[in-house]
């Protein structure tokens, strides 16, 4: 049902005997902790992507001081990981070094014949969050482009192939608060740097009644794309991150063919409950084995650690149908 390459190599750990939900957590989380390189507060909200047998990563970290850096990391299973210890320098196209990446809760993309890094960038200076984008052919120099969108927007998340000819790419607009807008929209483009013929996707509602935001890479099935999202609920004692899961239709991505009405994964632990910030599942990456159906979710936790979280592809489009709006 996965369209997609075989990666027999992903992680796995079966579902717990008695587990009863489409979506189960690894046994030894968080598989990074926050102190793993000298300078790290914390680091979560993270992306991973498969390369030649073995994994590479662009990890968030927040720094003693707080400030917000995006890191390369490398893993020979997916599950322990060597992240640089300087922030991630970025070039632009006439290989002069523009500085290092700044900003957080980054994606990894493969489109064609290179890697596409997005992530929450600052618009020129300091007027407001925005979609960053970088590319890289190999994971060893990192190019630059314009800014998506202007301020406000997080979330940027691409689509792993072009659809009718464009690029496609998740974002959720907002203002210069925390929230204030909180649907989910979706923009084309044919360059990758203009962006227009934008579409609402999904709307705040249900338990993600305050927001919702794009997850990891849309995963392309037979009858459309399975999307995993973070939404939103505001409590009285704060903010409360979940992930849901919907499937989108083939050709026309934003609209959703079946929106599962239950979130598929809760901050229940103590790594998600406990942390910088309480309460957060929040996914930015997948690995997946095509022939197989297994799907890894690497997902940030109480926005301190990452951990992972495991999936049978049929089992959970079948709940998300069961389930559906």
């Amino acid at each position: 049902m996965i369209i997609g390459e075989n990666l027999p190599n992903i992680p796995w750990e079966e579902k717990p005997e008695g587990c009863l939900d489409p979506v189960w957590r690894y046994s030894q989380n968080p598989i990074i902790k926050r102190n793993q390189i000298p300078s790290a507060n914390s680091i979560f909200n993270s992306a991973v992507v498969a390369k030649d047998g073995a994994f590479v990563g662009i990890f968030r970290s927040d720094n003693k001081a707080m400030e917000q850096h995006l890191f390369l990391g490398k893993s020979e299973n997916a599950i322990d990981w060597d992240i640089e210890h300087e922030p991630l320098p970025l070039y632009n196209e006439k290989e002069e070094c523009v500085g290092v990446a700044t900003g957080y809760d980054p994606r990894v993309c493969w489109i064609e014949d290179r890697y596409y890094v997005t992530w929450c960038n600052q618009f020129e200076g300091w007027h407001g969050p925005t979609i960053g984008v970088a590319y890289s052919y190999d994971f060893k120099k990192f190019y630059q482009l314009q800014n998506a969108f202007l301020p406000f927007n997080r979330n940027g998340v691409l689509f792993p192939r072009k659809i009718n000819g464009k690029f496609m790419m998740f974002s959720r607009p907002s203002d210069n608060g925390h929230t204030p807008f909180g649907d989910m929209f979706l923009s084309e483009s044919f360059d990758m740097e203009h962006w227009g013929y934008h579409h609402h996707v999904m709307n705040a509602q249900g338990w993600a009644w305050t927001k919702v935001g794009a997850g990891p890479i849309p995963i392309e099935l037979d009858e459309g794309w399975l999307l995993l999202f973070h939404g939103v609920g505001t409590m009285c004692n704060g903010m409360i991150y979940s992930i849901g899961a919907c499937i989108l239709d083939k050709d026309e991505p934003w609209k959703v063919k079946y929106r599962c009405k239950p979130y598929i994964l809760h901050p229940t632990e103590m790594y998600e409950c406990v942390g910088d910030v309480a309460n957060v599942c929040f996914p930015c990456a997948t690995l997946t084995d095509a022939a197989t159906g297994r799907i890894a979710i690497y997902y940030g936790a109480a926005d301190t650690v990452v951990a992972m979280a495991f999936a049978q592809v049929d089992e959970l489009v079948a709940y998300i149908k069961e389930n559906a709006l």
